[in-house]
């Protein structure tokens, strides 16, 4: 029998730690000056297209970096504050590339570093066409997080890759007031796509606060209160349900101060989309606050709905959406009649609702089955997706389409998941389409997303986003990348005076404890390490296990943790495969459905537990003690 695999994981934290106090000391201990730098490459692991110099000077100097474009007009410009030690992060770099970087003192005295780079990863996708001009986008790029095929980028003007991370970090990225980003982090705890939490960090990769979220994690969505709390999306892990939690988060705890609980104000069953399932019955995929109101809004896919809430009560006051098949008392009390003389057409399984400083609400209606009920539901090679944007007026209870971009593009803008729309100003919009999938070449009628996970879907399924920018209802910014990518968000790479900032990052929150079964199964203890074709590995993590295997459709197992008093701990495994009726975020899937994760998480654990597998009517051993 062979050993099972055993890895000891740290925490991504603690090993950035690592990293910048290796980096800190060389720097320390030798003369380094303008003319010669220390330089490290990817010096957080993470974003392979940073880097950091790091070199001293007699007396304080300003300094200006100047990461070189292909041509001038992608340069990247940045300007730190005057001191002796100049520990210089650096972003923007080009993959596979002798990179150039001017590093520019007050007095004049100029330094030109090269850097190179390492081929782009597998699945990093490169751009396959932009429309825009430089002088347009300024010293903004365009960022794209992952849905299918593709892993967190960000494209300059010309549609160069000049940024990507090499992690699976999910949903949206959004840049909050102290410049740094949010972003939804790669460790996954439930499938299809339900992660710890957000990571609070920079485009150099380092990560400032993971704030891990313990009723159910994250998914889709978070939003920064004016004081900066956080509104995140989540749900309760073990109420059967998922996707219709929002909490408040406390930015320097981590703690839940406040939760919304959308099963308390809505039906369950009746008016759903053709995506609805028991579990998966409201699907919110966005969170806004309006000051003005005070009240949250949420985006309803499962429902066809846009909903908004007191945020104080949690009572419900309105609903945007086709009210076929709602209760005739929600018709009457929450739902808007449409008005005006131009063309309306309701939202369908929409995503990124947005409040204006107006009070219209702007989203993107992907339009899926474009009906509630399914003899009128359309097929998607007839179909279309647009953003666009409503007036409501909450006094009469009307509804007037004042705004769509993307209805005369048809099927080939079509997205029947993900997507997202953006507000600049009156008339300055993005309309990001970037859920658009084809089979053999056509727009493909089912979910592309879901085929392209079957092997004889594989090489017939091909992927498109597109981001549009527009200006009084003309495209002055369109780009295509051949993935499916889950939004789009414009953004200086460097934020208004950024500086190095040194120390370990913080993990607020925690995990919830991992719920046992008290079901005994008859089994026969082996003696025996786990047999080869399980293929079983085992990953601990500072705050967690992982039991990987590879197990016979609905086989009986159970994951054992064995105190040192003999005290065993019950771990259910679903091996049953899942079908999912939404994969907003298809990166974590894998090939074979019964390559199984199984996560416990390390909350109410003590002292060392010895790792057993129950399968069928056998007890095996693996050999490994974790919780040491």
């Amino acid at each position: 029998m062979a050993e099972i695999k055993y890895t000891k994981k740290d925490h991504i934290i603690t090993q950035q730690k690592a990293s910048e106090d290796a980096f800190l000391a060389e720097f320390a201990a030798g003369d380094y000056t303008l003319t010669n730098p220390l330089v490290k490459l990817n010096p957080y692991i993470i974003c392979p297209l940073s880097a950091m110099i790091l070199f001293k000077t007699p007396r304080p100097e300003e300094v200006t970096i100047i990461v070189r474009g292909k041509e001038e007009a992608g340069n990247i410009v940045h300007r730190f504050p005057a001191a002796y030690e100049h520990v210089l992060p650096v972003y923007g770099l080009y993959a596979d590339y002798e990179n150039k970087v001017d590093i520019v003192l007050q007095d004049g005295r100029k330094h030109t570093v090269t850097i190179q780079t390492e081929p782009l990863m597998e699945g990093v996708p490169e751009s396959t066409s932009i429309d825009t001009t430089a002088e347009y986008m300024g010293d903004n790029f365009v960022f794209l997080t992952a849905s299918m095929r593709s892993f967190p980028v960000g494209y300059d003007y010309a549609g160069d890759l000049r940024w990507y991370c090499k992690e699976n970090l999910a949903f949206d990225i959004k840049r909050i007031r102290n410049g740094h980003i949010l972003v939804g982090t790669e460790r996954l705890v439930k499938m299809p796509y339900f992660t710890t939490g957000l990571y609070e960090m920079n485009f150099g990769g380092k990560i400032f606060k993971e704030y891990v979220i313990p009723c159910g994690g994250y998914h889709h969505d978070q939003f920064q209160m004016k004081d900066g709390n956080l509104l995140a999306l989540t749900f309760d892990f073990y109420s059967g349900t998922v996707e219709d939690v929002c909490v408040l988060l406390d930015k320097d705890t981590g703690e839940i101060l406040k939760k919304w609980d959308y099963k308390k104000v809505l039906p369950q069953h009746g008016p759903g989309s053709g995506s609805q399932t028991e579990e998966d019955w409201f699907h919110n995929n966005a969170v806004w606050y309006d000051e003005k109101t005070n009240s949250l809004t949420f985006s309803g896919r499962h429902e066809d709905a846009v909903i908004n809430l007191d945020y104080e009560t949690g009572e419900l006051n309105w609903i945007i959406g086709d009210p076929e098949n709602w209760p005739q008392e929600y018709v009457d009390k929450y739902f808007f009649t449409p008005v005006g003389d131009g063309e309306f057409d309701w939202q369908y399984e929409q995503h990124a609702c947005v409040v204006l400083p107006d009070g219209d609400i702007m989203l993107f209606d992907n339009g899926h089955f474009r009906a509630k009920n399914p003899d009128n539901y359309w097929a998607n090679h007839d179909n279309f997706s647009r953003g666009v944007r409503y007036r409501i007026d909450t006094e009469k209870m009307t509804i007037e389409q004042v705004w769509q971009y993307g209805k005369e593009r048809g099927a080939d803008f079509f997205s029947p998941y993900i997507c997202n729309v953006e507000y600049y100003d009156e008339g300055h919009y993005m309309v990001h389409s970037g859920g658009i999938g084809y089979l053999d070449g056509k727009p493909c009628d089912s979910m592309a997303v879901m085929l392209a996970m079957k092997p004889e879907y594989k090489d017939r399924v091909s992927f498109n986003s597109i981001t549009c920018e527009l200006i009084d209802d003309k495209v002055v910014y369109e780009l295509h990348v051949p993935a499916n990518c889950y939004r789009a968000e414009k953004l200086p790479i460097y934020y208004a005076g950024e500086t190095f900032e040194a120390g370990a990052g913080e993990y607020l929150g925690g995990l919830i404890e991992t719920q046992t079964t008290r079901m005994k199964v008859k089994a026969d203890e082996t003696g025996e390490i786990v047999p080869e074709h399980y293929n079983a590995n085992i990953v601990e993590e500072e705050d967690r296990i992982m039991v990987n295997a590879i197990y016979e459709t609905g086989e009986m197992v159970q994951i054992l943790l064995v105190d040192e008093a003999g005290n065993v701990r019950r771990y259910p495994v679903n091996t049953v495969g899942q079908d999912f009726t939404a994969m907003c975020v298809g990166t974590f899937q894998k090939a074979n459905p019964c390559d199984i994760d199984t996560f416990i998480n390390k909350t109410g654990l003590e002292g060392p537990q010895t790792v057993k597998l129950l399968c069928e009517d056998k007890v095996y051993e693996t050999g490994i003690v974790v919780n040491k």
